[in-house]
């Protein structure tokens, strides 16, 4: 099973430069279907979330202990 962690893109001005940050607001797993092999996705919010941009990324080792399940 593959797991990302997802994440809510924050700009912020660093003396005149726009940057991106990016907060984890829970994680996404990647599953097979057992009657048909189908991929889907399954997604898991750390908390519920009022936003209108979510990203994920492959989770990093060690980052086990931040998941949600």
């Amino acid at each position: 099973m593959t797991r990302y962690t997802l994440n809510v893109p924050v700009k912020y001005d660093d003396n005149g430069t726009e940057k991106t940050s990016f907060r984890r607001v829970g994680a996404v797993f990647e599953n097979q279907r057992r009657d048909s092999d189908e991929t889907f996705l399954s997604i898991k919010l750390d908390f519920p979330v009022g936003a209108t941009e979510l990203v994920a990324f492959p989770a990093k080792a060690g980052d086990d202990s931040d998941v949600t399940e």
